[in-house]
């Protein structure tokens, strides 16, 4: 899966649909307001970003295992401690963490209760652990469009539906097998807009994730089919794109 791609690619891709997103997050957790806390899966820093503003970079840390990503955040947040790690190995000890949250991270781990749990390790008791991930299997994913298109032409076409915490429910589930307490879950939405389809679909092509895969698998007179079946199911421009995650949050 394509996310060893430099920092500038995902933010064109992801980047004004997680940004806005990573602050919704962390406003609807109420977290204390003085904290040490932890991303998981930083990616460039959307979420990073938005808890060093809060919080100060010093009492921020992040945790990533692309170094594209880890570069990425270091030269943005220069006095964020950023390590190489994922969520199943975090590199902290107990109890470290006020708070440790994961932003569209939760469907991409191989376990994400075993994840979870050591975000729960590293936090201490009463401190808050969440996540985020896009409503995937309900369509309204930032990726979904492309999905649904790609669709129309391949009912075979890969779909990111069935991964984790892609339907409501999921992540408080996770959370709660992972020993979190007071779990709660709930929506957030984002709202893009796009003067041009070509400001839309060009992110598609730079190859990140598992819709980036997709479109650069596909050959040229393939691609320009998918392309023009985007375009007629945005219709004119401008035009926004409705995007909708699943936010959950426990204490440890």
């Amino acid at each position: 899966m394509a996310f060893d791609v430099a920092g500038d690619a995902y933010g064109r891709f992801m980047g004004r649909y997680s940004e806005p997103l990573a602050a919704q997050f962390v406003d609807w957790l109420t977290p204390p307001p003085e904290a040490r806390a932890l991303d998981v899966g930083c990616g460039p820093g959307a979420l990073t970003a938005v808890l060093a503003d809060r919080y100060g970079p010093d009492r921020v840390h992040a945790v990533d295992p692309s170094p594209t990503f880890r570069a990425a955040v270091t030269r943005r947040l220069p006095d964020v401690e950023v390590r190489e790690g994922v969520a199943g190995a975090l590199p902290w000890g107990d109890d470290e963490f006020d708070l440790a949250l994961a932003s569209l991270v939760v469907h991409f781990m191989p376990d994400p209760v075993a994840g979870l749990s050591q975000m729960r390790r590293v936090t201490r008791p009463g401190g808050l652990v969440g996540a985020t991930v896009w409503d995937l299997a309900g369509h309204r994913a930032p990726v979904s469009l492309l999905g649904l298109a790609a669709r129309d032409l391949d009912p075979s076409a890969p779909g990111e539906e069935d991964l984790p915490g892609a339907s409501g429910g999921q992540l408080a589930g996770y959370l709660e097998q992972a020993g979190l307490q007071q779990v709660e879950e709930t929506e957030l939405e984002v709202v893009v807009s796009y003067a041009s389809f070509d400001e839309w679909w060009e992110p598609n092509t730079l190859g990140v994730g598992p819709a980036g895969d997709y479109v650069r698998s596909l050959g040229p007179d393939e691609r320009d089919r998918l392309r023009d079946r985007c375009a007629e199911r945005t219709g004119a421009a401008p035009f926004e794109i409705r995007a909708v995650a699943w936010a959950a949050v426990g204490r440890a």
